[in-house]
């Protein structure tokens, strides 16, 4: 069976009370359900992880390299800057996609801006929580050598306000 670790960064344990314009109404913990639904109807092991601690992070990557096929990420802030987190995802050697809910680009200067993107094996960036299923499928047909097969029932796991 296949296992995708994923990892949500700093302040992802506030989604559905912060910045809805940006982030959305579904709590993190409401996001992870429909995760798992998806991965569940795909015959893909999740194991999530959520810290606000740069260092955390770290030991969650290197820990996942050992024991999953690839990782979903959304770094939060630490995208930014943190180089630890950077250099922990170039030492993996696993298949790795960079979400964030919102368009970073379409934001502060500042967080158009990624150090850990150039390390991953792609970004997605503005779809919600969605872009975390467009990364668990992408991460699977990229391990599995497959065309992507673009079979996702969006409508089933879209929330009411589209995200």
């Amino acid at each position: 069976m296949l296992k995708i670790g994923i990892i949500h960064g700093p302040n992802l344990n506030r989604l559905g009370e912060r910045k809805e314009k940006c982030y959305g109404t579904l709590t993190l913990g409401e996001i992870n359900e429909r995760l798992e639904e998806f991965a569940r109807q795909r015959d893909i092991q999740l194991e999530i992880t959520q810290t606000n601690h740069e260092g955390e992070i770290v030991d969650t990557i290197q820990s996942f390299s050992r024991r999953v096929n690839g990782i979903v990420i959304n770094p939060g802030a630490y995208t930014h800057y943190s180089f630890a987190i950077r250099d922990a995802l170039e030492d993996c050697s696993l298949p790795i996609i960079e979400v964030h809910i919102s368009n970073v680009f379409s934001r502060e200067q500042f967080r158009t801006s990624s150090v850990t993107a150039p390390v991953c094996t792609g970004q997605i960036v503005g779809f919600g929580y969605l872009g975390y299923i467009l990364a668990i499928e992408g991460l699977q047909n990229i391990i599995n050598k497959e065309k992507m097969t673009y079979k996702v029932k969006v409508k089933e796991f879209c929330c009411e306000g589209g995200e």
